[in-house]
């Protein structure tokens, strides 16, 4: 399909129109590939995250492949473990799993900060996704040109999983319509871009430039926060001793992209995580991305 910026601007206030009594949420969207996704196990959750999140509430679009129509379903319920790698949902149900990631402790940061108000999350990742379509062979691609056989991608399915979002009235089922107002989006991805090709790897600054813009176009703020992860290196690969060999070129358009955007910051703490496998950060790492994108998203709202 062809993607239309007039599809974007259209979808979000449609929520806003004749309700005289609203409820105002504070909406977050958490977006990218496998290590947004999660890969956290849930029985490594202290007390305080081993739970349902009172006044916080997550709508987890299904993960799937390109040209799969089903992309980007789900519901609203209120947060708890599960909505990591291998969860799934539809328009009725959540299919939760053993594995979580970042939203839980992005989640209390955000009560600690607003304590009385609702919060909301919405979440589409994917495992080995890249912004470049020509990685869109591999695990799929959130490049707005791709084409391929029906035109949809990992763009549409974000778009998909927005737009369901935004389409509920009452999140909460409490009676009153709810005005969904975003406050940030948070990145994590770029894995993939650093695996393939070095011409992919280049072309990384300007494709996250166009896949953020876009984004914030769809949430309808030019100026939203936007928090994007460093991406890391676990060093364990028997063929060349790098998982991702272009990866300082990547990590270098990451930089770039913070540094010009004066709306959008980095986190830099993956350096220090540990790895369940050659690709993602175990328990701990994913508990402590998720303090650490809320606190850079607090600095960014800030000033």
């Amino acid at each position: 399909m062809k993607k239309n910026l007039i599809y974007l601007l259209f979808f979000i206030p449609s929520v806003c129109l004749g309700q005289t009594k609203k409820e105002r949420i504070k909406v977050v969207l958490l977006a990218g590939q496998s290590n947004m996704n999660g890969f956290g196990y849930n029985q490594d959750l202290p007390k305080d995250l081993n739970k349902t999140f009172e006044d916080v509430y997550i709508f987890h679009g299904n993960s799937k492949e390109d040209e799969n129509p089903d992309g980007g379903r789900g519901i609203w319920e209120q947060l708890k473990p599960g909505h990591g790698a291998g969860s799934s949902s539809t328009d009725k149900e959540n299919y939760l799993s053993d594995r979580f990631g970042i939203e839980l402790s992005f989640a209390k940061r955000l009560k600690e900060r607003y304590p009385n108000e609702k919060i909301a999350l919405i979440k589409y990742a994917r495992e080995g996704t890249s912004i470049d379509s020509l990685a869109a062979s591999h695990f799929g691609s959130w490049d707005m040109d791709y084409t391929g056989e029906t035109g949809i991608n990992q763009y549409d399915h974000c778009l998909t999983t927005i737009k369901s979002a935004f389409k509920i009235r009452d999140i909460d089922g409490n009676g009153i319509d709810d005005e969904l107002t975003p406050i940030g989006i948070i990145w994590m991805q770029g894995e993939s871009d650093a695996s393939f090709t070095e011409s992919i790897a280049l072309d990384y600054f300007d494709n996250l430039s166009t896949i953020i813009n876009l984004l914030r176009a769809s949430l309808r703020l030019d100026d939203l926060p936007v928090v994007i992860g460093k991406i890391s290196d676990s060093q364990i690969d028997s063929s060349n001793g790098r998982v991702w060999q272009y990866g300082e070129l990547v990590q270098y358009a990451q930089e770039k992209f913070v540094k010009y955007d004066q709306h959008a910051s980095i986190v830099r703490s993956t350096k220090y995580y540990n790895y369940s496998d050659p690709f993602h950060y175990d328990s701990d790492g994913f508990i402590d991305l998720g303090v650490q994108f809320a606190n850079a998203m607090f600095e960014l709202m800030d000033h």
